[in-house]
């Protein structure tokens, strides 16, 4: 198997782990889940949201990360950019991403999945509703995963 076939199985295991580890519980004794087994792709491509294709990845040790960033309503993140491939989960709220380079914006929602961009400087603006995002982000240790553009 691949370096990159791996990454990409260990992408999709610790996804597909988040997202059935998840507790929803409440007070109800009815439960959301089927009596099935189900998993649904979220996910999968070559290319960021703005169709620029990943690069090959580095041969140094892989590292996966995954974060939570909350972003109150009506802010910006400082434009940025992501040396290394990565995806963000909106958990909730929504958010918009935008390219510095050339004004290219796309909304990015509750429940949507949005591949970054890679050397790209963007950033992320919320609505009134702000947004929570898990991102996951496929490295090696010696590599950030975001660096400031000015």
């Amino acid at each position: 198997m691949t370096k990159k076939n791996l990454l990409s199985t260990a992408f999709v295991a610790i996804l597909s782990s988040l997202v059935f580890s998840c507790d929803n519980s409440s007070n109800e004794p009815q439960s959301e889940y089927s009596d099935k087994i189900e998993s649904v792709t979220l996910l999968k491509t070559t290319k960021s949201w703005d169709g620029t294709v990943y690069p090959a990845y580095p041969t140094a040790q892989p590292e996966i990360s995954i974060l939570k960033i909350a972003v109150p309503p009506n802010k910006a993140l400082d434009w940025h950019k992501h040396p290394v491939i990565n995806a963000a989960y909106v958990e909730k709220g929504e958010i918009q991403i935008e390219r510095k380079e050339d004004g290219k914006t796309q909304w990015v929602r509750k429940g949507q999945a949005l591949p970054e961009m890679v050397n790209v400087a963007h950033r992320g603006k919320t609505g009134d509703k702000g947004a929570t995002l898990i991102v996951f982000y496929s490295g090696t240790p010696d590599i950030p995963l975001s660096e400031p553009v000015h």
